[in-house]
């Protein structure tokens, strides 16, 4: 294989330099205009767009809530790459080079556009796309003269001016480092925003929590998540920045009128308070994608009754500011469960992270088809008629949480000393509570752990047991069992297509 050259070495520097400045440019204008448009996150969401059902629990099972970043990075890595080959033929033959730096710059903008999605034109999505494309490609032209040869002609270049190159080189780079980190002084919206919020006292607040509810046992998960700690798994490469005074919540479909809430609409309704706690459906057994926490909101059934739901409607699609669509059965948010449409989150407004300014809480039901997170439209309908995001992407359409069990000490392969062991975690079945929790050391009997008090069956349950630990190395294993009797199966599921099944189980050495 040829060995690159020094020319080539300088043309592939030339195009990242001119790629990375287009690219910085464009998010500072995107953060200028308040979009959430860029080559780069519009790059990203089409790759999301387009990735396999399969693929995308693979990188939430490997990576965890890492996953954005890993993908985000690959769009740089993939982009510098490509830029990088553009460069070395702009270092040939300057017009094709040119050429193939505008056709990137507009499948980039292609996708900062959302064809996937339909075409949504705006100077929002379609500007910084085309200001990344001039300014990259102008830098490009401006590399070519350094190399001593007209532009518009197709031979390669000849002669080399080195200072030139170099001072063309320090204004990319600055412009791609100006640009890009003063972008992030502007793109704060929603930050700037959630601070001016000052969210009213519930007119109904949850009832105080129970004594005995959150146990006194080391190592356990507390009670309640804090909101720093909750789980977050979504498909938003970059958070949402949403003004919460510009926001609107749009209901319309098979009702007997539309509506269309402010924020301050919610706000003025009478907001409840309610301790529920959520699961993500790409929770394998044990792991730890759920969290209890406090919310605030206004109930679902009041938002539906206002706009008045018509017979033969059995589901609710619901759209987030970043084009996610989830479908929720109907029964679920129109039930006694206190399904809500929430502002607030353990005392505070929503962390952007979660959902600011207004998110779904849906007791019972896996966050895909019912937690929807800076939603912006809710379309009553009919499942026959619709396909939202994950359905899609085979997952089912009805999904009730399961019973699960976790054993949240002693951890994997700890060592403890031989006596008495506090073995302990936390147990789930939404809409149903837990009625009991057994625990079995190796091959012995399944024994019952102590349960803390049941706060509400819409929230988890700590546990604990209290284990005479020998000397040796033992397997413990977790089942639970929920109030209509049903009890955890051993049988190992993953979580595709409506969650995970099986019996959680930690390895320990007594030393």
């Amino acid at each position: 294989m040829q060995k690159p050259t020094a020319r080539d070495l300088r043309g592939a520097l030339a195009g990242i330099l001119a790629a990375a400045a287009g690219v910085g440019a464009s998010l500072l204008l995107a953060a200028l205009l308040g979009s959430d448009s860029s080559p780069v996150y519009g790059l990203g969401t089409a790759v999301i767009g387009i990735t396999p059902g399969w693929l995308k629990d693979f990188a939430v099972e490997r990576f965890g809530t890492n996953d954005k970043p890993i993908l985000l990075g690959s769009v740089f890595v993939v982009m510098a790459l490509a830029s990088a080959v553009v460069g070395v033929i702009a270092s040939r033959r300057v017009g094709l080079g040119l050429v193939l730096a505008s056709a990137l710059n507009l499948v980039a903008l292609g996708a900062a556009v959302k064809t996937l999605n339909g075409l949504q034109f705006s100077a929002g999505t379609i500007l910084p796309g085309l200001l990344s494309m001039v300014v990259s490609v102008a830098l490009l032209w401006l590399f070519a003269r350094t190399w001593g040869a007209d532009p518009t002609e197709h031979d390669a270049p000849t002669g080399f001016h080195r200072r030139a190159f170099l001072e063309v080189a320090l204004v990319s780079f600055g412009v791609a480092m100006l640009a890009g980190g003063t972008s992030a002084l502007f793109g704060k919206a929603g930050a700037a925003s959630r601070q001016d919020v000052r969210l009213p006292a519930a007119a109904t607040k949850a009832s105080p929590l129970p004594l005995g509810a959150d146990l006194d046992v080391r190592g356990i998960t507390p009670y309640l998540t804090s909101n720093d700690t909750f789980y977050r798994v979504d498909v938003a490469l970059q958070v949402p920045q949403i003004d919460a005074g510009a926001w609107r919540l749009k209901i319309h479909g098979l009702v007997d009128r539309e509506v269309e809430l402010s924020y301050d609409d919610i706000l003025a309704m009478p907001l409840v308070e309610r301790r529920i706690t959520l699961t993500c459906v790409s929770n394998q057994v044990g792991d730890r994608y759920v969290g209890n926490a406090t919310w605030l909101g206004i109930p679902m059934r009041a938002l539906l009754e206002r706009a008045g739901v018509k017979r033969g409607a059995d589901c609710l699609v619901s759209t987030s500011k970043d084009d996610m669509t989830i479908s929720t059965p109907m029964q679920a948010l129109t039930d006694d469960r206190d399904a809500l449409l929430a502002v607030g989150m353990n005392g505070a407004p929503l962390p952007l992270e979660h959902g600011f300014p207004a998110r779904m809480v849906v007791p019972g039901l896996y966050g895909y088809v019912s937690a929807t997170k800076w939603v912006v439209d809710m379309e009553v309908t009919q499942f026959s008629k619709v396909s939202t995001y994950w359905t899609d992407r085979g997952w089912a359409a009805q999904a009730p949480i399961k019973t699960q069990s976790r054993i949240d000490v002693p951890r994997q392969f700890a060592s403890v000393s031989p006596g008495t062991v506090n073995v302990a975690g936390v147990a789930y079945a939404q809409r149903r509570g837990i009625a009991k929790v057994e625990v079995r050391v190796d091959d012995g009997d399944w024994q019952e752990a102590r349960l803390a008090t049941e706060d509400t069956i819409d929230t988890w349950r700590q546990w604990v047991f209290p284990w005479d630990a020998t000397r040796g190395q033992h397997k413990i294993l977790v089942r639970a069992t929920d109030r209509t009797g049903h009890t955890q199966t051993s049988d190992r599921v993953p979580p595709r297509p409506d969650g995970a099944t099986g019996w959680h189980s930690t390895t320990v050495n007594v030393r």
